[in-house]
């Protein structure tokens, strides 16, 4: 009897290992504010007896061949259209599994305090990948300073400009460094986190602001294969609760704007 006790008990202590080592799950993220609105998620996974342990990257263009390659179980850093872009490219089988945020991107200018100042010849310093430097120039065609080739879809490149009247140059830098050009452009269009980073509010500091209603929406990212992975689930639950809609709402004061139902106070 004992030894079956034994054996029972053996059995139960091994199952009940496995389920809490099974409960962690590690989730890649760039190096900033993104940082932030994650820790609050995993405060309330862990409520739920989920571990979440937060991976950070210096280079977000290395977050998803890292997601790809299995090196992490999930990422959050980046919107629908980056995403689509990569797998476009690269064909890596990564899927959104759930909304976190939107943060509009914004013209920010060292020279001038409108894009309506913008004068002939004026240089302006947008993003170098796709994505994001395709929503920079759809953003500067919202304010009316140039055109794009519709067929571009959401990712146009400056050869995709089809009016000019301002003889604008656009200068393609790395995202990170967009904010350091302000100092040799006339203008740059930097990603919201880079610049709440640097201490700047998209909404009094910039010159240009993209609307609320923007379809860059950032995402949480897994493996095709594992979308319906149930601990994914309930990291997506926790990061899509009132707590962190809350926290998203308090310390960005609107700049950055939760995507996902939430009670408005």
């Amino acid at each position: 009897m004992r030894k079956i006790i034994a054996l029972f008990l053996g059995l139960f202590w091994l199952q009940a290992g496995l389920a809490f080592a099974q409960d962690r799950i590690t989730v890649g993220t760039v190096a900033g504010s993104d940082v932030d609105m994650l820790q609050k998620a995993v405060e309330v996974a862990a409520r739920d007896n989920l571990t979440v342990e937060i991976k950070e990257f210096s280079d977000y263009t290395q977050i998803n061949p890292a997601l790809a390659h299995g090196d992490i179980d999930l990422n959050s850093f980046q919107h629908i259209p980056y995403l689509e872009e990569y797998v476009a490219q690269t064909k890596d089988p990564l899927v959104s599994v759930g909304n976190t945020y939107v943060s509009p991107m914004g013209y920010f200018s060292k020279k001038i305090r409108s894009l309506d100042e913008l004068k002939d010849g004026d240089i302006l310093a947008i993003p170098n990948d796709p994505s994001n430097g395709g929503r920079a120039l759809l953003l500067l065609q919202e304010a009316g300073k140039i055109k794009v080739d519709p067929a571009a879809g959401i990712t146009p490149a400056p050869i995709n400009i089809t009016d000019n009247p301002l003889n604008l140059k656009i200068v393609e830098v790395d995202a990170a460094q967009t904010l350091v050009s302000l100092d040799d452009v006339t203008a740059a269009a930097i990603n919201n986190n880079y610049a709440q980073d640097a201490g700047l509010n998209p909404l009094k500091d910039s010159i240009y602001l993209e609307n609320a209603n923007s379809p860059y929406v950032n995402v949480i990212v897994a493996r095709v294969a594992d979308k319906d992975n149930p601990l994914y689930a309930r990291f997506v639950k926790a990061y899509q609760s009132q707590e962190v809609a809350d926290f998203i709402l308090e310390k960005y004061q609107g700049a950055t704007i939760p995507a996902f139902p939430y009670a408005k106070k």
